[in-house]
């Protein structure tokens, strides 16, 4: 197998990476990418996550003065890939190395299936535990004041009726729905039931799901159909421009930072908090375990109850404070 070029060292320090060679893109990563997107169905976010994976893993390997590369990825084994992992250590915090690491055994994995390689050299190379964080969630007095976010700004004329609303519709169907965000923008108006406030989500893994969207979020979506959609085909994109074009990740990502400064709310919270929101609150108010898992498309029951964690230390937090024996 052809040994992969290595990637030009560059005489001055430089203030991002130096590219790949194209003809490595075009041989490893642009058929993987493809796989990914097509077959996998995965979203765009994980796709980029896995790309820079695959950059930084095959920096490492072709780092100037370390011979990695005899023999191509087939001669990769276990010494190397341990040492992959330690020196990965220095670069980054254990959550991203096990971000990396995953998406490089699906690389591999890709790869095999292909017959270009033998092995996954990642198999059974142990990674540093995982220090377990609790997910972050708003309250629901804090969930209350960022949905009332665009309906206070386009009051003070500072912004359009399209946006404010599709703004607000954006915010209710990821707490209303516990929509993720790549669902959220891909969500089509034929995958929803106007009738029963069902929609019909594809989850990761092409996983479909029901997803229950709320009296609130089906009001907000009937109120921005009726006045501001150009097209209402089952085909069409929910949320949209003013331009009639399908909203982006990025797009509603910065659209919540706008929500969450007016709110005086962490800045650090992303969409996916909105989600969190949803489950925790769900459980708090007594919902089954179960069915929090098929609501928000977990395939392990464990990573649904990291929830039951959230909910169990808000407990212990009102016991703390209420119980004279506390």
């Amino acid at each position: 197998m052809a040994t992969p070029p290595r990637p030009s060292a560059s005489p001055a320090v430089a203030a991002s990476p130096p590219a790949l060679p194209p003809e490595v893109v075009a041989e490893w990563w642009t058929p993987f990418e493809t796989y990914l997107a097509s077959e996998r169905r995965y979203s765009a976010y994980t796709v980029r996550n896995y790309r820079q994976a695959f950059e930084d893993f095959y920096r490492w390997l072709a780092s100037p003065g370390v011979d990695r590369w005899s023999g191509g990825f087939d001669a990769l084994g276990t010494r190397e890939m341990r040492d992959f992992v330690i020196e990965a250590q220095q670069r980054f915090d254990r959550r991203t190395l096990h971000n990396h690491a995953s998406g490089l055994r699906t690389f591999f994995r890709y790869w095999m299936s292909q017959g270009r390689l033998k092995r996954n050299p990642l198999l059974n190379i142990p990674l540093p535990k995982l220090e377990k964080r609790l997910p972050k969630f708003l309250t629901e007095e804090q969930m209350k004041l960022l949905l009332t976010g665009p309906q206070r700004l386009l009051e003070n004329g500072g912004i359009d009726a399209h946006s404010a609303w599709r703004d607000r519709l954006a915010m209710e169907l990821m707490y209303g729905g516990g929509l993720r965000v790549s669902e959220l923008v891909a969500l089509n108006y034929g995958a929803i039931d106007l009738d029963s406030g069902v929609a019909r989500v594809l989850g990761k893994g092409r996983k479909e799901r029901l997803c229950p969207l709320g009296q609130v979020a089906l009001g907000v979506l009937k109120k921005f159909r009726e006045s501001f959609a150009i097209d209402r085909g089952p085909d069409a994109p929910v949320l949209v421009n003013p331009n009639g074009r399908r909203m982006s990740v990025d797009a509603v990502q910065l659209m919540l930072k706008r929500y969450l400064a007016l709110a005086g709310l962490p800045m650090d919270l992303t969409p996916h908090k909105l989600r969190h929101s949803y489950a925790t609150h769900l459980l708090n108010a007594g919902a089954d375990l179960r069915l929090v898992q098929e609501l928000l498309g977990h395939s392990q029951l464990a990573t649904t109850q990291l929830y039951t964690h959230v909910s169990m230390a808000r407990l212990k937090e009102i016991y703390a404070k209420a119980h004279p024996r506390a």
